[in-house]
């Protein structure tokens, strides 16, 4: 005889294998791979065909398997989740914890020595190029990785280091260092990352385009044409100077040593 708490039980298993349920969580992967193969086709021109997408890109391949490793992660199967990110890695060259949270639409263009740790957070629409890293600063067990917002372009072998967040919008230059916290909308470039805003004035004109990196601005070589710019102007009082004060070069300029004149 089966007891009550017994049939309840075989109720709610036998309702977590509906085929309703299996049939929407199938439509759910579905979906949601159609929308990363679409996202390759918007953020990448050189995509042509959808034989060429399936095959050809390990940014994609690897987002895919770090899919499965998360959800693997999230119920508890840690040892097989990183075995899952350790495959995948062999297989993509892109190491993703399957700890790691990321949102729809990712993509990691060419992909090769990419990582990304733990504790990040990856929002929508993010853009990511090889190299980048996502990197921790603290061996405790805690928030330790960034935390990236939507529609954040992350340039090749650019490190973002530390509990910091990135903010909506942002870019980061190719090669940069980012240590601290990023507002949204503003370019980071440099080592140690730096705003491009000098004195609350935009340094150069930001490129209009998310895949142009060669126009975004150095705040260096901007810091320096300044620099110049006031040397040039200094100069130009000293000659006025010397024309109003007239100043004799043959004259022979008396000098005493001190130490002598004390013997």
């Amino acid at each position: 005889m089966v007891s009550d708490s017994r049939l309840r039980t075989l109720e709610k298993s036998s309702e977590s294998v509906h085929p309703a349920h299996s049939m929407g969580r199938i439509a759910r992967w579905r979906a949601l791979f159609r929308e990363d193969i679409e996202t390759v086709y918007r953020k990448d021109p050189a995509a042509r065909s959808l034989f060429e997408v399936l095959t050809c890109y390990p940014g994609l391949h690897a987002t895919w398997l770090h899919r499965i490793a998360h959800r693997l992660w999230k119920r508890n199967h840690l040892t097989l989740a990183r075995l899952l990110s350790h495959v995948n890695r062999f297989l993509t060259g892109v190491e993703i914890h399957p700890g790691a949270q990321i949102g729809h639409r990712f993509f990691v263009d060419h992909g090769s020595g990419v990582v990304i740790g733990e504790t990040a957070e990856i929002g929508n629409d993010v853009l990511m190029y090889q190299g980048a890293v996502l990197g921790g600063t603290s061996s405790e067990h805690t928030k330790r990785h960034p935390t990236v917002g939507d529609d954040v372009v992350i340039g090749a072998n650019a490190v973002l280091l530390g509990n910091i967040v990135i903010g909506s919008g942002a870019k980061v230059g190719s090669g940069s260092v980012v240590v601290q916290s990023v507002p949204p909308g503003a370019t980071v470039v440099g080592v140690p990352g730096r705003i491009t805003r000098l004195n609350g004035r935009p340094l150069g004109e930001s490129p209009r385009d998310v895949l142009d990196h060669a126009r975004l601005p150095d705040p260096v070589v901007e810091t320096l044409k300044c620099l110049v710019d006031r040397v040039e102007i200094l100069e130009h009082q000293i000659r006025d100077m010397t024309k109003t004060t007239p100043v004799d070069w043959d004259e022979e300029v008396p000098l005493q040593c001190t130490w002598l004149s004390q013997e």
